[in-house]
């Protein structure tokens, strides 16, 4: 008998319809537009994201490393012809640097990489450095 008062009871509380939601407590108001109705206006604002900070791969000039290589370094790791690598290799043996290429800082960073492994590889002292590009 216990039972069928608790069994009836859980009946009722399934069947039971759910409560009606309570409305705000704050009204919700609409700005004026100006012509005695009600406007809602939403404003979309763009984003503006920025371009990546760019860096500037620069080969540094020294006493030891043949020209040859210089102009080959440029033509693999920055994709120029033999002409614009070797006015490259010739800006860096008369003004002490030559810039190579501009790059995110990431591919900079690889390109640093790259020229240093292929120089240690061959013995051959070239620096290469990536800087910041001041805008």
């Amino acid at each position: 008998m216990h039972s069928t008062l608790a069994m009836d009871r859980m009946i009722f509380m399934v069947t039971k319809p759910p409560k009606t939601p309570t409305p705000p407590s704050v009204p919700l108001t609409k700005p004026d537009d100006g012509r005695g109705g009600d406007a809602v206006v939403l404003e979309r604002l763009p984003l503006k994201t920025q371009p990546p900070q760019m860096y500037q791969v620069v080969l540094l000039n020294d006493d030891y490393t043949p020209m040859e290589f210089v102009v080959m370094v440029i033509q693999e790791f920055f994709n120029k012809d033999m002409e614009t690598a070797t006015q490259i290799m010739l800006k860096i043996h008369l003004d002490g640097k030559g810039i190579c290429g501009v790059f995110s800082r990431d591919v900079a960073a690889t390109k640093v990489d790259q020229v240093t492994e292929a120089s240690r590889k061959n013995g051959h002292p070239l620096q290469c450095v990536s800087e910041p590009i001041e805008l």
